[in-house]
């Protein structure tokens, strides 16, 4: 009679599934993780495990932009140093930290939370798109620059939203082609989203 593999405990295998449904984790990633916790002191473990739960009870979305935030407004739109006519859509929080770094930018955000995409179930209903219509109807902003990724569901965004915003009478622009194709913003250096950034060209329908 053959033996049956041995399984993890029950807590292990618990970790390793709850490892696995995190983004680009396949279940090889997720047992490496595991057994490294397994190994690493409590002291350290402890720390990590409270400062997971620090962000899940302390982070919210700003209620003006919709970044990630720990006050409300957040830092961006309370600052008085940032100019209030222009506002550069992103679909995530963390193409703020990427244009930040740049230092090229020193106007206003609004967050998406994703992009429009068919094929994975997410339409404009799921995106911050109504939050930021509401936005530009009661500030000051005169130009909206669209820096959707360049990938086929980034620039569905960005016609979505030009034939949005067009009737506001705002200026449109898109970043400019610096950044590769089929690329995300996240991932682009400092000197090609300066280039993108001050390219930027208006978007015609």
């Amino acid at each position: 009679m053959n033996e049956q593999p041995a399984a993890a405990p029950g807590p292990v295998a618990r970790l390793i599934e709850e490892f696995h449904k995190l983004p680009g984790v396949g279940p090889k990633s997720a047992q490496r993780l595991t057994y490294y916790l397994l190994r690493m002191p409590a002291a350290e473990a402890r720390a990590l495990a409270e400062a997971i739960l620090d962000v899940k009870e302390r982070i919210t979305f700003c209620s003006v932009c919709q970044n990630v935030t720990d006050t409300n407004p957040c830092r961006i739109c309370d600052s008085d140093r940032r100019e209030r006519t222009m506002i550069c859509v992103v679909e995530e929080p963390m193409d703020i930290l990427a244009v930040e770094r740049s230092r090229s930018y020193r106007g206003l955000y609004h967050v998406l939370h994703g992009a429009i995409s068919p094929m994975d179930g997410i339409g404009p209903e799921e995106l911050k798109i109504e939050e930021l219509l509401a936005r530009l109807r009661t500030n000051e902003a005169t130009e909206v620059i669209l820096a959707t990724n360049p990938n086929l569901e980034g620039e569905a965004t960005a016609m979505y939203l030009t034939r949005l915003l067009r009737p506001l009478g705002l200026r449109i622009t898109r970043l400019a082609r610096g950044l590769p194709v089929g690329g995300d913003l996240e991932y682009a250096d400092d000197v090609t989203l300066t280039r993108a950034m001050e390219g930027r060209q208006e978007v015609h329908d």
